[in-house]
């Protein structure tokens, strides 16, 4: 019998990442945070000051990835969640997994989530390129203004310091470099449902994407 998974796409600070682990409790199913690996990445990059104009040596970077998330995210052991979401990680996460090489490198990686009783996956080509044959597909919206307002509440619950018109900025240099990209560009599956979260809160958002999947919720 085929593992069920349902896919979260959008931009970033959609709040894809925060409904797919409420979706995933919900249900009582594993969860994906595929962004976290292109964040890992750029993170080795950064700390091994490796170009990142070099495809090559990126690529050997995503492939060799010493990862774990069954505490927190992990690299080799270290404790990282906090670290991977900082603006400069981030950016260089959108730059790097422009790269085919790269996303080739970590595609087996991301389907061996599948695993019982089910997957809820997230990112910008879960549906498209790394689970096609997913259940329910959703896309997930929300305006750059409400993204960077999201972003930079939780960068200062975390004690990062961050402004909000360099947030907004970034949000549309990345969404330009995501939708632009030809390796899996941002965009919805021809399947997919489209859910404009910008004046929803999160408990409306996860209940919805439980009602299309038949769920109660």
């Amino acid at each position: 019998m085929t593992i069920p998974v349902i896919t979260i796409d959008g931009p970033t600070a959609s709040g894809k990442g925060t409904v797919a682990d409420a979706v995933a409790q919900a249900l009582g199913w594993h969860v994906l945070d595929s962004g976290a690996l292109y964040r890992l990445t750029a993170l080795v990059c950064l700390r091994r000051e490796i170009d990142p104009d070099s495809v090559r040596a990126v690529a050997d970077v995503a492939r060799t990835l010493d990862v774990s998330f069954n505490d927190g995210i992990r690299l080799a052991g270290e404790a990282v969640s906090l670290e991977i979401r900082a603006e400069a990680v981030g950016n260089l996460a959108s730059r790097v997994a422009a790269y085919p090489e790269v996303r080739e490198a970590l595609l087996q990686r991301q389907r061996d989530f599948r695993v019982a009783p089910g997957l809820v996956a997230d990112g910008r080509d879960m549906g498209t390129a790394v689970f096609p044959d997913a259940g329910l597909k959703v896309f997930l919206l929300a305006s750059a203004e409400a993204r960077a307002a999201r972003r930079h509440k939780q960068l200062m619950e975390k004690g990062i310091p961050a402004t909000l018109g360099d947030l907004l900025e970034d949000l549309r240099a990345r969404d330009a470099r995501d939708t632009g990209r030809a390796a899996s560009p941002l965009k919805p599956a021809s399947d997919a449902r489209i859910l404009d979260s910008s004046d929803l809160s999160i408990d409306e958002t996860v209940q919805q994407v439980l009602a299309w999947y038949g769920h109660p919720g």
